[in-house]
């Protein structure tokens, strides 16, 4: 037998304000046509002032639980992936742990921008695979509209606040690629690109928050190679191939992403969930999001197979196979 990490429970929350595209066209040289036909995003959720990265972790926290039929004293540990935690430190994933009710267990926060989430999933099922931990919560949360720069029309536009959970739970599997839960893992990066997608700023530098810095050509270059490779990877290692998918459920960054990695995987955009025209590039909120979504939608039914993947800044980058 094989302890696997089995998804007991889903859920996610926006913050309350809508931006559309054409909000940003009376201040900056940008139109609502030239965002959607380059990046598919139509609107995006900012968070309000005063609105914490972990009050929309707390809440979507609490509707993964309220998904799961369980109690925050049934967690035994909760993983935070974020970029944009509230404080240095401690951690956001602590605050979220204080605001659901948490008291026992352990939580920390997991940093690999927008892989965050494929990363602490990663870790989660580590947790539950080696018998350190039986229930899970992973969190992807952002309020990324706090480091953009928006007089810069070519990285402003794309960002938007959210967050999404999992409850992760350990069951007893075969060991074989028909069990429930997650299947095989594949996490990559290189600090040598750095520079391609980063936040000038951060407290031994320059002791502020930051903005965010892209070269988009390159980070779309790179996504669009990667993703498609780590999840060939992650799908061999569970001894499947692309044909046996149900689902990607991919990094919401851009619609050109999404459609090229699909290509490459040989996956019709039929089998694959797209929020980004809804959220915008949530980061590491983006990929639980898009599950919570997509199960409320219908799409993503008991049994089915889901790839997970998802580039980030570092560059991070990694995928996750898992039976719904």
């Amino acid at each position: 037998m094989t302890l696997r990490a089995v998804v007991r429970g889903v859920g996610h929350h926006l913050p309350a304000r809508v931006v559309p595209n054409s909000e940003f066209e009376s201040r900056l040289d940008t139109s609502d046509e030239w965002i959607r036909t380059r990046t598919g995003i139509e609107r995006r959720h900012f968070a309000a002032e005063g609105e914490t990265t972990s009050d929309l972790g707390a809440a979507a926290a609490r509707a993964a639980l309220a998904d799961a039929g369980l109690a925050a004293g049934d967690l035994d540990a909760l993983i935070l992936a974020t970029s944009t935690a509230d404080l240095t430190f401690p951690s956001a994933a602590t605050m979220i742990q204080d605001k659901i009710g948490m008291t026992g267990g352990f939580a920390f926060d997991v940093q690999a921008v927008c892989a965050g989430f494929v990363f602490a999933l990663a870790n989660a099922s580590a947790l539950i695979s080696s018998g350190q931990a039986r229930r899970v919560m992973v969190v992807g949360a952002e309020t990324f509209s706090r480091i953009l720069d928006f007089d810069d029309r070519s990285t402003c536009v794309l960002f938007g606040d959210g967050a999404g959970a999992v409850v992760l739970e350990a069951a007893e599997g075969e060991g074989t690629a028909r069990d429930r839960g997650v299947l095989a893992t594949d996490l990559h990066s290189d600090g040598r690109y750095r520079e391609l997608l980063y936040v000038d700023g951060g407290v031994s530098t320059t002791r502020t928050a930051g903005q965010l810095r892209m070269q988009g050509n390159q980070v779309f270059r790179h996504a669009v190679e990667k993703l498609a490779e780590t999840a060939h990877a992650a799908l061999e290692k569970a001894g499947l191939n692309s044909g046996d998918v149900d689902w990607i459920v991919p990094h919401q960054a851009n619609l050109r992403i999404i459609t090229a990695t699909a290509s490459r995987m040989q996956v019709p955009m039929e089998r694959v969930v797209v929020t980004v025209q809804d959220h915008g590039n949530t980061s590491a909120a983006s990929i639980p999001l898009a599950l919570s979504v997509g199960r409320e939608r219908g799409q993503i039914k008991r049994g089915d197979l889901i790839v997970m993947e998802a580039i980030g800044g570092g560059l991070t980058w990694g995928s996750v196979v898992l039976r719904w």
